[in-house]
C-alpha cells in the first residue's frame, strides 16, 4: 500500500473513533452528571527523504489520534424531592466513593442507605465524610438534612459532612464506567470548602442529545465518504497492477 492508502486508513480509523465517542454521549444523555466527551485528532507529516519536494507538491499529511477532552461544563439540576438526591452547584466540585479499586470521585450525587446505614452510590460504593470515612445514618434516624457545606444532618444531630474535592486539570481524570472518575497518583485533591450542595436534586447529562445526533449524522457521512475513498484507491492499485502484469 503506497502513501495514499496510508493516509486513508488513519482517516478511517480516526472517524471511527469520532463515530465511537459521538454515541457513547447518545447513550448517556440520560446519565446523572455524565460529562460528553470530543476525540482530539492532530495531522502529522511525512516528509520525503533525500530529496526536495517537486514544485507545488506538498507534505504528506495523516491523521493522528491524540486525545480524548471532556467537556466539564455542568449539567442541568433537576429536583427530585428525594432527600439523597444531592447536587453539587459549584462547578468544579466532586464527590469521594470508595470502590475495590481505591477512591473515585463523582458528581452523581443519586444516593441511598445499605443494610447497614451506610450512604452509597448506585454501585453500592460508600461515600466519604470529610474525615474520609463513610458517611452513616444511626438506627431509626428517618430526617434527613443535608446543608450547603456538605453537612448530613438527623432529628438525632449532625452525622458527618460530604467530602467534596476539586482538582487542578480535570482533564486528566480517566473515566470509569459513565459516571465515576479516576485520578493519578500525581495529583492530589483539593478540598471544597463552599460546595453549594442542593438536596433533593440530580445534576443531569451536559449532553444535547439534538447536538450529537447532528453531529452523529455528519460524522457517518464523513466515514462514508472515507470509505468510498478507500474503495477507489483499492480500485487504482489493481488496476495499476493489471496493466503492469499486462506489459510483462
Amino acid at each position: 500500500m503506497d502513501s495514499p492508502g496510508y493516509i486513508v486508513l488513519s482517516r478511517l480509523v480516526a472517524q471511527a473513533r469520532a463515530n465511537a465517542v459521538t454515541a457513547n454521549n447518545i447513550a448517556n444523555a440520560d446519565t446523572p452528571a455524565f460529562r460528553g466527551s470530543r476525540p482530539v485528532f492532530s495531522t502529522v507529516l511525512e516528509r520525503q527523504r533525500g530529496a526536495d519536494l517537486p514544485p507545488g507538491a506538498r507534505e504528506v499529511s495523516f491523521t493522528q489520534d491524540r486525545a480524548t477532552w471532556r467537556d466539564d461544563r455542568a449539567g442541568p439540576m433537576a429536583t427530585t424531592g428525594n432527600p439523597l438526591d444531592i447536587a453539587i452547584s459549584a462547578p468544579e466540585g466532586f464527590f469521594v466513593v470508595d470502590t475495590p479499586r481505591g477512591e473515585r470521585f463523582t458528581r452523581a450525587g443519586r444516593f441511598v442507605l445499605d443494610g447497614q446505614g451506610q450512604v452509597v452510590d448506585q454501585d453500592g460504593n460508600a461515600v466519604q465524610g470529610a474525615n474520609g470515612r463513610p458517611l452513616r445514618i444511626g438506627p431509626g434516624e428517618s430526617r434527613i438534612d443535608v446543608l450547603a457545606d456538605g453537612t448530613l444532618r438527623t432529628e438525632n444531630g449532625d452525622s458527618g459532612q460530604f467530602r467534596i474535592v476539586r482538582f487542578d486539570d480535570t482533564q486528566r481524570l480517566t473515566a470509569e464506567g459513565d459516571r465515576l472518575l479516576a485520578a493519578p497518583e500525581t495529583m492530589q485533591p483539593r478540598r471544597v470548602d463552599a460546595p453549594g450542595l442542593v438536596q433533593g436534586a440530580v445534576e443531569g447529562s451536559n449532553v444535547r442529545p439534538i447536538t450529537e445526533l447532528t453531529r452523529m449524522t455528519e460524522e457517518l457521512r464523513e466515514f462514508q465518504f472515507v470509505t468510498q475513498m478507500a474503495e477507489k484507491e483499492s480500485e487504482r492499485l489493481g488496476s495499476a497492477v493489471e496493466r503492469i502484469l499486462k506489459r510483462r
